[in-house]
């Protein structure tokens, strides 16, 4: 992902690559090569520190990396008052527009689950992405049915608890990328959405919408929508 982000800053007539910070560099080099915003695709240790020393030096940060908890949002939230950050589970605009549909969907069924499908070398479950979305749709509704289920033969085969008492499901293969379907049900229908991501380039375009806008939004901002006006 920071390959391609580079490659996606760099070649884009609107953006400059002014710096790059791997394992072992200093953030310290971001100051040094005055940049206007960092992007981080880490994990989540190494992520809150950029962002805190985003914010202690006036940096706009854009991070897409998962798994911070309700305090750590809150805590850089109370940090960005020179600059701006946006948070975002996930930058595909197809994500983000299924996320929406989710959440517009949720009021009008009963039950829903969310089945997410990663490569196998994510080592976290669920995904950003799928917590996110059921997050947004326990938001829209908080009536839904109870699941039936009284035995397992084996323990998870129901996934996991999710916010509303919704099912999130992870899938971990060789082969895949990252998918995601959201599955509701009400009387004699069922609705899916799904949304494939066959390529990492695939998250580059809300990548640079955010680099490119994040100066507009002021404090920390979660989740891509808001910049596309969902």
């Amino acid at each position: 992902m920071g390959q391609e982000v580079c490659g996606a800053i760099d070649s884009d007539a609107a953006t400059e690559l002014a710096a790059t910070i791997d394992i072992g560099d200093s953030l310290d080099d971001l100051v040094a090569a005055d940049v206007d915003v960092v992007v981080d695709f880490t994990v989540k240790d190494v992520a809150a520190e950029t962002l805190e020393f985003a914010a202690a030096h006036g940096i706009h940060a854009v991070v897409g990396t998962s798994g911070f908890s309700d305090e750590d949002i809150a805590g850089f939230r109370s940090l960005f008052t020179r600059s701006n950050a946006l948070i975002a589970p996930n930058f595909a605009i197809g994500a983000v527009l299924m996320i929406r549909m989710a959440e517009l969907a949720a009021p009008h069924f009963e039950t829903a689950e969310v089945i997410e499908f990663h490569h196998n070398n994510k080592v976290d479950a669920p995904s950003g992405t799928a917590t996110h979305t059921a997050e947004r749709m326990a938001q829209a509704s908080a009536e839904w049915a109870d699941d039936p289920t009284t035995v397992q033969l084996y323990e998870g085969a129901r996934g996991g608890d999710g916010p509303g008492g919704i099912r999130v499901h992870s899938v971990r293969m060789v082969g895949a990328v990252a998918s995601q379907e959201v599955i509701f049900g009400t009387t004699g229908q069922t609705l899916t959405i799904r949304h494939d991501t066959v390529d990492r380039s695939s998250f580059m375009p809300g990548v640079l919408i955010a680099v490119k806008r994040v100066d507009e939004f002021a404090g920390l901002t979660v989740g891509l929508d808001t910049y596309l006006g969902l």
